[in-house]
């Protein structure tokens, strides 16, 4: 793994995705996507071989997007952002709303990222 290329790629996503979603919510989806594609379309490849497929894109975008994930729903978590705020209140009990805010950052972020990394192996070729 490109670990280089990974961490800045899951950084990206994370910045995009807290950025857009106090902005515009409904764009959010679009932090993972770039950071997945990022993560694959500038990883030359694994150590052993040169070439990536789309399965190896995948792998990589979605480590990218668990990473930009966990950081986004700890943001969310300390508090900073409007979704943590309103959920909090619909909620009441912060504990189970921090473990909802957490796991379905890490989930969306998964998968977009996953996607991301098969879209950023796609246009390489």
């Amino acid at each position: 793994m490109d670990w280089k290329i990974i961490g800045p790629s899951a950084l990206i996503n994370a910045a995009i995705t807290i950025v857009l979603s106090l902005i515009v919510f409904p764009l959010l989806f679009l932090g993972p996507i770039i950071g997945g594609f990022l993560a694959s379309y500038l990883t030359k490849g694994y150590e052993d071989y040169e070439g990536m497929d789309e399965k190896d894109g995948a792998v990589v975008g979605a480590i990218s997007g668990l990473i930009g994930g966990l950081i986004v729903g700890l943001v969310f978590l300390l508090g900073f952002g409007d979704i943590s705020a309103k959920i909090g209140l619909i909620a009441g009990n912060i504990l189970i709303t921090g473990y909802v805010i957490l796991e379905l950052s890490l989930i969306i972020s998964f998968i977009l990222g996953l996607i991301g990394g098969v879209i950023g192996v796609v246009v390489k070729k």
